[in-house]
């Protein structure tokens, strides 16, 4: 199978890396060709911090992949997150040469690509610039303004933005491990696209993705991202914690943590205790597990108030912006037990836990389906989404295609539309003047 006919999402973890490998089938959901996940070693609370490590981890999960699927990996969408990505709110404006021109998609773009342009600060740079309402000629609220008439298109805009130094560190792991970086995207939004439903997005909802090394938030509401953070605080601080609560080494404290850990102290009884084999021959140590929910607690009560922190910044509390399907919890540490219960208990808000499964099809192994893997199918319907559909003349636009996929990710999907539009005819006429102009 060539590599047009599948794609590859990487998620790169601060616990572990995942390459996952699919399609899209006729029905309009994925297919996991292949799945491969190491032990990731470079990364810290969701940042590079040694490339070589974090190369042989990527190569390792790749190669994974590749061995369960039967394929090559050639170009991959990977994430971003980190405690250096912040979010803004950003508001510009063009004003059209014609009015009397209906806008089209050519305008859209010049509007997002001049908010490319901003200036950050020194360091940063801009990954995504998310439209979320436009103006034309003063009139507000506007979804979709192609089609209409008007002098002056004007836009809110959602600007995510992260440090230039930790993109390139990523990108040049990729390029050290083999492979091409097809597209950067944030994590909470791949995560986003994964499990939540459309319908959650347009009544209001927000989406906690608890990872390793960082809590992922994104929040919708009409439809449309209107705030996102990334906390840098995840699963890993809660095993520290019980590390240094309980004295033992970390891979005890991990499967504590997941065998028996519960965020809720009170359904431990004082009697259940545990029992951890000792070092070299050292004395087992005894826990009782009252006391590690009472560790396990204090810790996510802090996530998740930082969170809420954060939802209230979003402004949740005002009666416009109320978030009706409450919350979603995602990502290896939602698979905390009672944690749904104490999230509902701090904020108020209806919770959930999000399975990746609404996208995917129906013979899927059920390993996938797990919270765990959100980000990662994110990624790879991304990937599927960010490749479009692919022309009957594919052998002939293969140049164009690969000029498409240079320039903003943004830009590509409209760049797409547009070359899709040109017919056999137009592509040929065009080579024979390239041709003629050429042979001059």
């Amino acid at each position: 199978m060539e590599q047009s006919n599948y794609s590859v999402g990487l998620d790169i973890g601060t616990t572990k890396i995942v390459a996952i490998i699919g399609k899209e089938n006729e029905y309009g959901k994925i297919e996991v060709l292949g799945i491969g996940r190491s032990k990731s070693l470079g990364v810290h609370r969701g940042v590079v911090n040694n490339i070589t490590q974090t190369i042989k981890s990527i190569q390792q999960a790749v190669e994974q992949a590749e061995a369960d699927s039967g394929l090559k990996i050639g170009s991959v969408v990977v994430g971003i997150a980190g405690q250096h990505i912040r979010s803004l709110q950003h508001s510009d404006y063009i004003t059209r040469a014609n009015s009397e021109e209906v806008i089209n998609e050519d305008d859209l773009d010049k509007l997002c690509n001049q908010v490319y342009k901003l200036v950050m600060l020194p360091g940063e740079e801009i990954i995504h610039v998310l439209p979320q309402e436009y103006k034309v000629d003063g009139q507000a609220e506007i979804k979709q303004p192609i089609g209409m008439y008007g002098g002056r298109l004007e836009a809110y805009f959602h600007v995510v933005v992260g440090q230039v130094s930790s993109i390139k560190n990523i990108g040049r792991c990729i390029k050290s491990a083999g492979l091409d970086l097809g597209n950067i995207t944030l994590e909470p939004l791949a995560s986003s696209d994964a499990v939540l439903s459309q319908e959650e997005k347009e009544a209001g909802v927000a989406l906690i993705d608890i990872g390793g090394g960082t809590t992922d938030l994104a929040i919708f509401k009409d439809g449309i991202i209107r705030h996102t953070a990334v906390i840098p605080f995840g699963g890993n601080v809660i095993t520290e914690d019980i590390k240094e609560g309980c004295s033992i080494i970390e891979k005890q404290a991990e499967l504590l943590k997941m065998k028996f850990g519960s965020a809720w102290p009170g359904e431990n009884k004082d009697n259940e205790i545990v029992s951890i084999p000792g070092l070299r021959g050292r004395e087992p140590k005894e826990i009782t597990l009252k006391n590690l929910s009472k560790i396990i607690h204090a810790r996510v009560v802090e996530i998740v108030e930082q969170v809420y922190v954060e939802i209230k910044n979003y402004g949740h509390e005002d009666q416009k912006k109320k978030l009706i399907a409450g919350i979603v919890l995602t990502g290896g540490g939602s698979q905390l037990k009672h944690l749904k219960q104490l999230v509902e208990y701090i904020t108020g808000m209806d919770t959930r836990i999000g399975y990746p499964n609404e996208h995917l099809a129906g013979d899927s192994d059920q390993e996938i389906a797990s919270p765990l893997y959100a980000t990662a199918v994110g990624l790879l319907m991304n990937a599927i989404e960010n490749k479009g559909r692919n022309p009957i003349y594919q052998e002939e636009t293969k140049n164009e295609k690969e000029l498409v996929l240079e320039g903003h990710p943004e830009r590509r999907a409209t760049d797409r539309k547009k070359s899709e539009r040109k017919t056999v005819f137009d592509i040929w006429s065009e080579k024979l003047k390239d041709f003629l102009d050429n042979a001059e």
